[in-house]
């Protein structure tokens, strides 16, 4: 086992909680959907999420499988990953909340999750930066993730903010319309997916 091998196991594996606990949340949703108002917000939100869980586990596949392992480098991880797992078990309210409607869960607790992810990605841009600015094409790489981080930030932060649900449907849309067009990209050619992932790495 290598050493990013070793590093990404742990990482990977407090991520996959995150991961678990939204199909935990949505199988509970939906065992219970005759006596709890689902709605459309909450299951939105909830996909939101785990794209933007394997977009950034994906990010972080690119960005360090050559990045020297180290004990910071592990906290690191675990603080981003633990950052996740708090968004995630935020959707969902748990079987004592004794919720009649997910949408009154959904505006307690959407900011609060919405803020968490864009404070996982800023902690990931970082990084990102910090392992690549040594390359060659270091500063390309930054401004790459810069852009990045600014249609994120555009799109999530009023997501996060609004009291509005149209505002929320149309930014989280747009932002679930681009995951899902990135993830149509790699399906219909690959190659050229890993080849921007390689001259990213």
């Amino acid at each position: 086992m290598s050493a990013f091998e070793f590093f990404f196991s742990f990482y990977g594996l407090v991520l996959g909680l995150s991961v678990a606990v939204i199909a935990t949340g949505v199988a509970r949703a939906f065992k219970h959907r005759k006596t709890v108002r689902v709605g459309w917000k909450t299951p939105m939100l909830a996909a939101f999420v785990a794209l933007d869980i394997a977009t950034f586990w994906d990010a972080a596949w690119t960005n360090f499988s050559n990045a020297p392992y180290s004990y910071g480098l592990l906290i690191a991880g675990l603080v981003v990953a633990t950052v996740y797992f708090v968004a995630t078990s935020l959707i969902f309210p748990e079987p004592d909340d004794e919720a009649q409607d997910l949408d009154t869960h959904f505006w307690a607790n959407k900011k609060a999750i919405l803020l968490l992810l864009v404070l996982a990605n800023l902690m990931m841009l970082i990084g990102a930066v910090w392992v690549n600015m040594g390359k060659s094409n270091g500063q390309q790489i930054a401004l790459s993730y810069g852009l990045n981080l600014i249609i994120y930030l555009a799109l999530v932060i009023p997501a996060a903010l609004t009291r509005r649900a149209w505002v929320f449907a149309l930014t989280v849309g747009l932002h679930i319309a681009l995951y899902l067009y990135l993830v149509g990209l790699s399906l219909i050619n690959p190659a050229a997916m890993a080849a921007a992932s390689v001259a990213a790495s």
